[in-house]
Formats: C-alpha cells, sequence, structure tokens
C-alpha cells in the first residue's frame, strides 16, 4: 500500500460498489434519492404485474376461443363471452393493483426512509411480501376460473373442461412470471432487509427451486396441457386431427414462448449476482480493496455475494495489518517474516550500519515543551526515513533521539558500504538547512550476525556485531566535527570506487572500547 508521512494512516475510504448495484440499470443507483426509488419500484411492480396478468387474460381468450377443442363459445350463451368474461378481467386486474399497492407495499413503508434500520418484524414482512402479491393474484384468478366456470356450465356443460382448462393454464403462468418480477423490482428492498440482518437465513425459494419452477410452467404445464387435450380428443368423436393439430401446436408454441420467457427471467436473477461478484474480483485484481457488492438476493447467490464482502473485508484488515507490521518493523523485515516462518536466532552475514543521533538532546529537551520535541524529532526522522529506504537500508531501530540504519540484510544489496556512505551525506544536507537542530552520524562496514533476538512470545529484528558499536563510537566522536559526518577507512574501502571519491582519509583514533586504532574518514569539501 502507498505509504504515508503521518504517522497513522487514514482510514480506507468507503466500500465502492462494483457496477450496477442490483444487477440491473431499471433499479437505478445507490445515489439515488429515497423518494424517487420508492417511485421506481412501485412502477416497475404495477406495470409488470398489470402487463403479465394483461398477456395472461389474452392467452385465455385464444386458448379458450380458438384452440382447445369443444362447442365454440362465441356462438354460445353471450352473458359468458361477451361480457362476464371481459368485465371481470377488468374489474380483477383494478382489484389487484389496488390491493397489491395498499396491502402487499404497506410492509415496505418504511424503505421510504434510507436511515431507517428495518426491525425483525419490518423484515419479516418485507420478505413476505412477493409471496403475498402471487398469491392475491392466484385468488383473482381462481375466482375467475371458478365464475367462469358455473357460466360456461349453466349454458353448456361441453364448455366445462376447455374454459377451466384455458384460465387455469394461464393462472399458473402469470403467478409464476409474476414471482420472478415482483422479487426482481423488490432487489434494493430485499438489499436493505439483508444488510439490517446478515446472518439472516434465506427465504427465497433458492436456485434449486428457481429451475424447478421454470420446468414445471415452461415445460411440464404445456406438456399436460397437451395430454389433457389428446385425452378428450380420445373422449369425444367430435374432434377433428385438424383441430387436435392445432391444440397440439399451439400448446407447443406455448412451451416455446413461455419457457424462453421464463428461462431468460430465472437466468438473469442467477447471472446478476455472479456477475456482480465477478466484476468486483476484478477491481480486487487490479488492486482496488474498497470493492464490494450489494447483497440483494434471498438464495445461495446471496451467501456468494456476501461472502465476497466479507472476504475482501478479511483483505483490507490483512493489508492494514501487514501495512502497520511493516511501519514497525521495516518493509524488508516484515516481508521475510510472511514469506517464511520466523525463528529466534539469526546468522552472520556481511553488512553496513549508519547510526544517527541529535546533538545537544538533553539540553534541547528540558528547555522545550515535549509537543515541540515531538514535532522536531517527527520533522528528523522522515528525512532520515526517506533517505534510509532511497538507498535500499532499513532503519532498524528508533532510540529516543537517534536512529539506527542497516544497510545488505535482510534485503541483500550488491554495495551496502557504499549505499550506508551515500545516505550518510544525503541525510547530512538535507539536515543543513534545520534551524532548530543538528545531528551527527557515523558509518561502518562489517560481519554482523542479523536476526531475531528475544523470547518466543516476543521478539524482534536486530543486528549485533562490531560494525554496530564502532558506528555508534563514530556517532559519538563526529559531535565534534565540523561536518558531523564520519566513518572508517575500511568502511570506504569495502564501498564501490565511485562513492569512495566522494571520502577523505584522515587521522588514526582509538575509538572507546575497541583495542586497535581506527583511521577516519570524512566527505570530501
Amino acid at each position: 500500500m502507498p505509504e504515508t508521512d503521518a504517522a497513522v494512516q487514514p482510514a480506507p475510504a468507503a466500500p465502492t460498489v462494483a457496477g450496477a448495484p442490483w444487477g440491473s440499470p431499471l433499479l437505478g443507483t445507490v445515489e439515488e434519492p429515497a423518494g424517487l426509488r420508492r417511485l421506481r419500484i412501485q412502477g416497475l411492480l404495477t406495470v409488470s404485474i398489470v402487463l403479465a396478468n394483461f398477456v395472461g387474460v389474452v392467452v385465455s381468450i385464444a386458448l379458450i376461443g380458438f384452440v382447445l377443442p369443444g362447442p365454440s363459445v362465441f356462438t354460445g350463451d353471450l352473458l359468458l363471452s361477451v361480457i362476464a368474461a371481459p368485465v371481470y378481467a377488468l374489474v380483477a386486474i383494478l382489484i389487484g393493483v389496488w390491493w397489491g399497492t395498499t396491502g402487499g407495499l404497506r410492509a415496505l413503508r418504511w424503505a421510504i426512509d434510507p436511515d431507517h434500520v428495518p426491525t425483525e418484524a419490518e423484515q419479516i414482512a418485507a420478505g413476505r411480501v412477493p409471496r403475498t402479491l402471487v398469491l392475491y393474484q392466484a385468488a383473482l384468478w381462481l375466482g375467475g376460473v371458478t365464475l367462469l366456470t358455473v357460466l360456461a356450465g349453466l349454458a353448456d356443460p361441453r364448455f366445462i373442461p376447455k374454459v377451466s382448462l384455458g384460465i387455469a393454464f394461464s393462472a399458473i403462468v402469470v403467478c409464476a412470471n409474476s414471482y420472478l418480477l415482483i422479487e426482481f423490482a423488490l432487489r434494493p428492498v430485499t438489499a436493505r432487509v439483508l444488510d439490517a440482518a446478515p446472518t439472516r437465513s434465506r427465504r427465497g425459494i433458492g436456485v434449486f427451486g428457481r429451475t424447478l419452477l421454470v420446468w414445471m410452467l415452461g415445460s411440464g404445464v404445456p406438456v399436460a396441457g397437451t395430454m389433457v387435450v389428446a385425452i378428450l380428443a380420445l373422449a369425444r368423436d367430435d374432434v377433428s386431427a385438424a383441430r387436435l393439430a392445432v391444440c397440439v401446436l399451439s400448446f407447443g408454441g406455448a412451451t416455446l414462448v413461455f419457457g424462453l420467457v421464463l428461462l431468460a427471467q430465472t437466468l438473469s436473477a442467477t447471472v446478476a449476482p455472479i456477475n456482480g461478484v465477478r466484476r468486483a474480483l476484478r477491481q480486487v485484481e487490479d488492486g482496488s480493496l474498497d470493492a464490494a457488492v450489494v447483497v440483494y438476493d434471498g438464495t445461495e447467490l446471496g451467501e456468494l455475494q456476501s461472502g465476497f464482502n466479507r472476504m475482501v473485508a478479511g483483505l483490507r484488515e490483512r493489508e492494514q495489518i501487514r501495512d502497520l507490521f511493516g511501519r514497525h518493523v521495516g518493509r524488508d523485515v516484515a516481508a521475510a517474516a510472511l514469506e517464511r516462518d520466523p525463528v529466534l536466532g539469526g546468522m552472520e552475514t556481511d553488512a553496513a550500519t549508519l547510526f544517527i543521533d541529535i546533538v545537544g538532546s538533553t539540553a534541547m529537551a528540558a528547555s522545550r515543551p515535549a509537543p515541540e520535541i515531538v514535532a522536531i524529532l517527527n520533522r528528523f526522522f522522515a528525512v532520515v526515513v526517506a533517505e534510509v529506504e532511497r538507498h535500499g537500508g532499513l532503519l532498524n531501530k528508533f532510540e529516543g533521539d537517534a536512529a539506527l540504519a542497516v544497510f545488505g540484510t535482510p534485503a541483500p544489496l550488491a554495495d551496502a558500504a557504499g549505499s550506508a556512505l551515500a545516505c550518510a551525506r544525503a541525510i547530512r544536507e538535507r539536515l543543513v538547512g534545520a534551524s532548530d537542530f543538528t545531528a551527527a552520524i557515523g558509518v561502518a562496514a562489517g560481519r554482523v550476525v542479523a536476526g531475531n533476538v528475544g523470547a518466543r512470545q516476543r521478539y524482534e529484528f536486530t543486528v549485533i556485531g562490531d560494525a554496530v558499536n564502532q558506528a555508534a563510537r563514530l556517532c559519538e566522536l563526529a559531535k565534534r566535527e565540523p561536518l558531523l559526518v564520519l566513518s572508517s577507512e575500511s568502511t570506504v574501502r569495502a564501498a564501490d570506487p565511485a562513492e569512495g571519491a566522494h571520502w577523505e582519509l584522515g587521522e588514526s583514533v582509538t575509538l572507546r572500547g575497541r583495542p586497535e586504532p581506527t583511521r577516519l574518514a570524512r566527505p570530501s569539501g
């Protein structure tokens, strides 16, 4: 993740919803006002249900009047063919619209308020709306079957099979189609319910149930209708081969048309959540961990949606921990710890160390308030960390007003000594303009032991060896130098000649705690 200069990384942005939030542009966007969304949902419900029932009425008229065998209803009782059927169809549609709007949608009034969290009772009522609206329609169609079959029987008993069969076929297809349409229109409401109770058990008919419903209504019912017609034809002597062919062709066409419509609706309801998750996965693959999907499906696909959101939330948390871990112990140390199991102990290796310490920090702390000291240290360490990382090193320790940087471990460097020397010069150049503090720097290279030191419950990566002690002593001595930077002859000799040309050798001194003299090296000029 990108680094910031602040000590604490800003809170992550709100998750972004991938693609159409509810699987279709017809359902609007998340930013849409609640009032407009309510009108959109109510409009989709009304138009789709009225259209489905109108198509069902037309199909019923076609089946009874032109397809099913038996006497023609257009030559029979006018009460049935001219008055009763159209009037009941119109009244039933009007009652269905009013009933559904006042009864079924009453349970969704809470959805007008975008900030309202539905209670458990409101969640249960909202989950029942699709079934309730379909039951309303089934009751109206059942009333039509009963009324018109009775009227047909009074006119001519031979009308009863064709009237009841024609209306029942249309009623089944209309109710199934309406259920899928209502589920589609209510996706935004379902999303609110599932968001309020993410652990609530899903109450939809499920992917298997949808598929079985489509087969039963798109194939089973038309085939059953064809079989019933065949039985009627066998039971009657006045059914011609032409009429039987018309019946078979009509039910076959209904199988193709209504089966395709129902299958398209079911596939759309199944594919939409999958496409939403797929688009969000692409965002995650591109490095965005703010991707999210709206959970609006009440079946197993809703579990897929919520599972994706939980997965991305876990990735965000893991990335935050990784970033925080890297800030505490260093990026290279964090990467090494994540790649392999860290253990106590270390290994001997060649490395360079840089020790830097603010001059006169004790007096400064005694004369200035603590918040000001903290601000000074933050500005100081911002320069040190930036230059150490730019030169491939690891800022291993903060020690009050001092810091220890390591070059060449745990990430190897082709020229660890040269990188440490170049880093020391760069830090010194950047600190020259600092008016409120000065810092001394010591650089040394040699054999060190790098590894994890501590206990099994708590340890840290560190380097131990003569190079570390020598860098600390050189830093101490550099506080009395004009340039405030010192290194050793051996360190300059170990560096690349291009970097060594920037240093000049001086006198030899015996550093505190060391048995042999050390020849000093200073930045040239």
